[in-house]
């Protein structure tokens, strides 16, 4: 592995520092819907500290005064890392940054020929004046510069030079390469980064969106062509499609290349939930590195290796980002996936039981239903506590219920090898269905219902009913009786004869 990772870098061109510079703060925030507190911005900012990003864009200062006065109570916390304002390439914006109490201003024109014609309305001249005028007014502040060329990847290659040579010339600190439309592929990066690399010595930044899914591929391209840095934005973030995403670029230099940027990865997960949270902004369940199904496994094949050796069918740990490994239950489990299962959650079933459980799993997800932990423990549980023997078995159920009938239900039940059916009405499905379970045991066994008790397991339409009920017979001997079921009244009969079957079997032993 070592030889492959070698021979693979030395087929790159790294920049001896990479650094991160995340902008979940600004360019995030520019995510359609998104708004953030001054208190949650302060939240996000020190979590990006902690996790030891480089750099952290806190906003557009000249946007408003309150993103002034944000820029300045993040800046009183301390910071290790470099705090950033944006700015179009006006002084008035730069004085903004300047108010904002920040030392690194981010300034930006647009050079392509539509930004040109359309939205600046300024000639190549024009645009290349303001843009050094710009640098030499924050280099003469004292501040450090980066320069952007907004939309560069649609810019004319000559006039992007031009551009750059003259803002390097004024100062210029970092030369930012957006691709503000995401039009880059890995191809296109390759031979543009390369190009600026061989004809400049100032520092690269990139600053990639995320329009054709190509971002973090771009980014890390730039990265292997010399770039010295990266922009991104915490779960990827950002107008339109968002940007290049943090935790993809970080965890795939880290065990990918094998280049690690010392930035604290445990954090990742934590960090990606709470800008979720503060955003509103849910992750997809399948987002790499952190979204809920990143370690998750419910194929038995994949279940199988996981548990022998997780390497089989993850490429990372789980805890190298702060997340957690989790089996889930449904039509693809195997055997070996339930009893690890199980035996996380200290349930011993006998084999008999066991395969009981196991069918029940199986005819759920079948059915399209998720089965979840506590789902498994419930059924577990019922199957633990379920009678030895079943005197009396359920054959057939039908129901019917409105607004101008009374609710009947019709059972039909197996008792000691004798099929009976009858029909009963009741104030609901529940009760009328019980009440003809009543009539067809009565010369079998005389029973009271004590309690009962209905709970849902879990969220939705689709939820398991778990059913808990105490039944009493005629010489004051008292079962329990549990079920659970996606149906609510099926589950309240079989919950029902389960305590029955358990006191016919204590009168006749």
């Amino acid at each position: 592995m070592k030889n492959i990772e070698t021979l693979k870098k030395k087929d790159m061109n790294l920049a001896d520092k990479i650094y991160i510079f995340d902008t979940t703060l600004r360019d995030g925030e520019q995510t359609p819907g998104v708004a953030l507190t001054v208190d949650e911005k302060m939240q996000i900012a020190q979590k990006l500290n902690n996790l030891g990003v480089d750099k952290i864009e806190v906003g557009f200062p000249a946007s408003s005064k309150g993103e002034i006065e944000s820029a300045k109570r993040i800046n009183s916390l301390s910071l290790d890392s470099t705090l950033v304002g944006l700015a179009r390439s006006l002084e008035r914006d730069i004085d903004a940054v300047i108010e904002s109490d920040l030392d690194y201003v981010h300034t930006f024109i647009g050079t392509s020929p539509l930004h040109r014609d359309y939205k600046l309305k300024m000639s190549k001249q024009a645009i290349l004046e303001t843009a050094v005028n710009a640098v030499e007014y924050a280099k003469d502040h004292g501040l450090t510069v980066e320069f952007s060329a907004e939309d560069a990847t649609r810019t004319e290659r000559d006039f992007l030079f031009e551009v750059f040579n003259s803002v390097v010339d004024a100062g210029a600190d970092f030369l930012d390469v957006p691709d503000t439309v995401g039009v880059l592929t890995p191809v296109f990066t390759r031979e543009l980064i390369t190009d600026i690399r061989n004809n400049f010595s100032a520092p690269i930044s990139v600053h990639f969106h995320n329009d054709f899914g190509l971002a973090t591929a771009n980014s890390l391209t730039a990265i292997e062509c010399g770039a010295n840095q990266a922009h991104v934005t915490v779960n990827g973030l950002g107008e339109r499609t968002g940007n290049c995403s943090l935790e993809e670029l970080v965890i795939t230099l880290k065990v990918a290349y094998g280049i690690d940027l010392g930035l604290d990865t445990t954090r990742l997960y934590s960090l990606s939930h709470l800008v979720g949270r503060f955003t509103g902004v849910k992750m997809p369940v399948n987002k790499p590195i952190v979204g809920d199904n990143a370690f998750a496994h419910e194929s038995g094949i994949h279940v199988h290796g996981i548990l022998n050796n997780a390497n089989t069918y993850e490429p990372m740990s789980p805890e190298l980002v702060g997340h957690s490994r989790r089996i889930v239950l449904g039509k693809h489990t195997g055997a070996n996936a339930l009893k690890s299962k199980l035996k996380e959650y200290h349930i011993d079933l006998n084999d008999d039981q066991f395969c009981k459980v196991f069918e029940e799993i199986k005819s759920l997800g079948d059915s399209g239903k998720c089965v979840t932990d506590d789902d498994l423990i419930a059924i577990a549980t019922t199957e633990l506590g379920s009678a030895r023997e079943t005197p009396i078995v359920i054959k057939g159920l039908s129901l019917s219920s409105g607004a101008i009938v009374s609710p009947t239900a019709t059972v039909k039940l197996e008792i000691d090898g004798v099929e009976k059916e009858t029909a009963s009405t009741g104030v609901g499905p529940v009760d009328a269905a019980l009440n003809a379970i009543r009539n067809l045991i009565q010369d079998s066994i005389d029973v009271e219902l004590e309690e009962y008790n209905l709970e849902a397991i879990t969220g939705g339409t689709d939820a398991l009913a778990e059913v808990f009920v105490i039944s009493s017979d005629s010489h004051g001997n008292k079962s329990t009786g549990r079920s659970t079921n996606q149906d609510i009244v099926m589950a309240s009969i079989l919950a029902v004869l389960d305590s029955i079957n358990k006191l016919l079997l204590i009168q006749r032993s």
